[in-house]
């Protein structure tokens, strides 16, 4: 972890941030049991929850759904290690507007939090303009499909993220094991490229549950 994200990582693993429409603000003390901060966060109304997904008595994507089971509207941005796709894909079905791994730089955070504030302002009161209702949807639209030749992240090369993206064209769902087989990959390289094409909404990816861990099973949801 960076000084920068280490400064931070105290207030980081579960804490309410309550900010009026207003300038004025204020920050509570961290809560690192999920079942207090869903009492803060019912007798508080915040505006905003900075959650991480390991809690000591429950996971924080469990505290986001529970919160949207309670019809409770407050933004959540998770702050979390956890990088297992089943997370992601379950904290952006609950709603959460952003997921920042660790370990991150102070910027990372700060970008998110003015990104929400931004959007509080432009959402304001009242009767909207069209323009107000764009900029709240642009900030809540999930990021799509890249085009095939926008280059990967670093560490993914375009050569074998095409094989991946060959395998899953098959129409049918594969787990990350079988993938690799069919490509002739490292099964943990070969998870890497499938986790990006789920974070670029290009696959999707559903645990398949037995005797032992679930199984991770990924397909491919377009383009092409």
């Amino acid at each position: 972890m960076s000084s920068s994200a280490r400064t931070t990582s105290w207030f980081v693993q579960c804490m309410l941030t309550s900010s009026t429409r207003s300038k004025a603000s204020r920050s509570l003390a961290p809560r690192p049991i999920g079942t207090e901060a869903l009492t803060l966060v019912e007798d508080l109304a915040p505006d905003l929850l900075l959650l991480d997904v390991h809690l000591p008595d429950m996971t924080g994507v469990d505290v986001l759904f529970e919160l949207r089971s309670r019809h409770n509207p407050v933004d959540v941005i998770m702050v979390t290690a956890e990088r297992d796709v089943a997370f992601v894909q379950r904290a952006l079905r609950g709603g959460a507007s952003h997921y920042l791994i660790k370990p991150f730089e102070i910027s990372d955070l700060s970008a998110r939090l003015r990104d929400f504030a931004r959007s509080v302002e432009s959402i304001g009161h009242g009767a909207l303009s069209q323009e107000s209702v764009d900029a709240a949807f642009r900030r809540q639209a999930p990021t799509r499909a890249t085009p095939r030749s926008t280059l990967p992240p670093k560490g993914l090369s375009r050569e074998s993220l095409d094989l991946v993206i060959g395998a899953l064209r098959s129409g049918e769902e594969m787990s990350a094991a079988e993938c690799a087989e069919r490509v002739g990959m490292a099964r943990v390289s070969v998870r890497r490229y499938l986790e990006h094409l789920v974070s670029t909404g290009q696959a999707t990816v559903r645990p398949m549950y037995g005797s032992g861990r679930p199984v991770h099973l990924f397909r491919w949801v377009g383009p092409g």
